[in-house]
């Protein structure tokens, strides 16, 4: 459990960082009707999205290699990324009695990447709004 705590904390003070960044930039680009930079800091937004889920897989596999339950840490990694983004494509390998890890690292992925997909639909918001501004008046035709 200190684990799940652990990472979504990571996840908490990452997220919040970079949506506060990215609200008070793009207030600020609107105002300046500098559009573009709107759209180009969603776009890096969501790079850092994807740099925070594989900081928190590396920790998972850390936290793995360091308790000796894997090998070596790339079959660390390797597993705590199967299962945080609980696609499964690595086979259960750790010891008998720890087993229930996986669920934990599971359950840790499964609410940071839903938070992630709230925070997205927010900043899209964002996007959009940007997006009307600049092109408000102009007719768009459709093919």
């Amino acid at each position: 459990m200190f684990g799940v705590i652990g990472i979504l904390m990571i996840h908490g003070t990452f997220l919040n960082r970079l949506l506060t960044r990215f609200d008070q930039s793009s207030i600020a680009h609107i105002q300046d009707k500098k559009y573009n930079w709107v759209f180009f800091q969603f776009y890096l937004s969501f790079i850092r999205l994807a740099f925070i889920h594989i900081i928190e897989i590396y920790v998972w596999g850390l936290y793995l290699a360091l308790l000796g339950y894997l090998p070596n840490l790339v079959k660390a990694i390797l597993f705590a990324g199967s299962c945080y983004t609980t696609i499964g494509f690595v086979e259960d390998v750790l010891p008998d009695g720890r087993k229930s890890l996986a669920f934990y690292i599971a359950l840790s992925g499964f609410f940071c990447l839903a938070w992630t997909t709230s925070a997205m639909i927010d900043m899209t918001q964002t996007y959009k709004a940007a997006w009307r501004k600049k092109y408000e008046g102009k007719k768009f035709f459709l093919l």
